[in-house]
């Protein structure tokens, strides 16, 4: 499997998916950590979070995949939702809340 693939089935085997620089419990930068606040502060807890910093490969692979320069990337359901400013005007303006965490959980 390559690269690309290994995106492909991570992106498309979790309803959401984080790529960041480090993990949720220790982000390795702001942005990523950023976005991982917004997601808690939706309720959401249970996605899966791919630390880029780890494999270089997936590193440079993920800006190729949906041609996004930038990490974090946030996909929901396979599709990229985009980067920490899009994810905070989302949050922002109350529509990420019910895009990652459609049952409302607290």
């Amino acid at each position: 499997m390559n690269v690309q693939e290994k995106i492909h089935a991570q992106v498309n085997g979790n309803a959401v998916v984080l790529y960041m620089k480090g993990t949720p419990q220790f982000p390795q930068c702001g942005f990523s950590g950023a976005t991982v606040q917004m997601l808690h502060a939706c309720g959401l807890r249970d996605f899966a979070a791919i630390d880029v910093l780890a494999d270089p490969d997936i590193r440079a692979g993920i800006k190729a995949y949906a041609n996004w320069p930038t990490i974090p990337q946030l996909y929901v359901n396979g599709e990229l939702v985009g980067g920490a400013d899009i994810v905070r005007e989302l949050y922002e303006s109350g529509e990420l809340q019910p895009l990652v965490n459609p049952a409302g959980a607290p």
